[in-house]
């Protein structure tokens, strides 16, 4: 029957983990919070309870646990050290992955949370036709990850493919980063809410939520359609200048606005095909993530076996 392998989806608010098989069929789901603010070592024990549990759920189906692959959001160097992770800052310079396979005795493989996602969807998702490819998140943050002939690209130190990090605005909003006007700070949860708060002063950013955005636009409000209007243009001036350079087959849009990507592609299309030379844009697919939250789990598979 093969053995298991155990995928980990670290965030900030959940720990996700899953015990799943080779094909990406996941047979067992746990979540608990994931609580970093009480600090590294209670969060890593968090995390072994959940690797313990998981194991034995292995053992009673009468196989054993392969390796182990961590997706966290943060600068994750190649050896595995979390360099910076705004999220979960009590992890800064630790190498969780060293740590758990220490104290488990499994290969681990620990990666930033987009690339695991990205991987996720190149291997059992919307990615699966596609040998090169960029995998967008949309949610709090603009998160991504770059396959580039079949393989995760993810630079000379680890770090490659933040692309809600380019510049879009030289003059535009502060970000979180130090920079300003990066495109995380047009393209995300946050942005949608305020380009729809200019249009509906009734709203203020901590009255309305992206999700109640969407149920607006899809009323045909049309402050709410605009809003979705200027974030799917700010994506499309980014990913123009993205695919004019590396010339990918697909685009792959996931995270929690992607369940609006209808209303967003008209302008997304609009804008890149204005920019992006037309032999290029023409070739290109553009699509909705398939995997949901399972991405990450399913990812981590991918990253133990994209790193054996």
């Amino acid at each position: 029957m093969g053995n298991l392998y155990i995928g980990i989806d670290v965030g900030g608010t959940n720990l996700r983990s899953a015990l799943v098989d080779r094909s990406g069929s996941i047979l067992e789901r746990r979540r608990c919070a994931s609580s970093i603010e009480e600090g590294r070592e209670a969060f890593c024990g968090r995390l072994m309870s959940e690797i313990m549990a998981l194991k034995d759920m292995a053992a009673s189906r009468m196989r054993q646990v392969e390796s182990i692959g961590i997706g966290i959001p943060g600068l994750i160097g190649r050896d595995g050290t979390i360099h910076s992770s705004v999220n979960m800052q009590p992890l800064d310079g630790f190498n969780l992955a060293a740590s758990i396979e220490a104290r488990t005795g499994l290969p681990t493989v620990c990666g930033n949370d987009a690339n695991v996602i990205a991987l996720g969807e190149q291997r059992f998702g919307a990615g699966r036709s596609f040998s090169s490819c960029l995998v967008v998140t949309i949610g709090t943050g603009l998160g991504s990850g770059l396959i580039l002939d079949g393989k995760l690209w993810t630079g000379s130190g680890g770090f490659a493919a933040e692309f809600g990090h380019v510049t879009v605005d030289p003059e535009g909003y502060p970000c979180p980063c130090g920079n300003r006007g990066c495109l995380e700070q047009y393209v995300s949860a946050g942005a949608l809410v305020r380009f729809a708060c200019e249009g509906m002063p009734e709203y203020s950013a901590e009255s309305l939520s992206a999700h109640q955005v969407a149920g607006l636009a899809s009323g045909g409000d049309v402050a709410a359609l605009s809003a979705f209007d200027r974030l799917g243009c700010w994506l499309g001036i980014g990913l123009a200048s993205l695919t004019n350079t590396l010339n990918i087959q697909a685009v792959i849009i996931g995270g929690g606005v992607s369940e609006s990507f209808d209303l967003l592609l008209p302008s997304l299309h609009r804008e890149m095909q204005q920019r992006c030379f037309s032999q290029i844009f023409e070739g290109l697919v553009i699509e909705k993530a398939q995997l949901g939250d399972d991405a990450g789990l399913l990812g981590g598979v991918a990253l133990v076996e994209e790193n054996s």
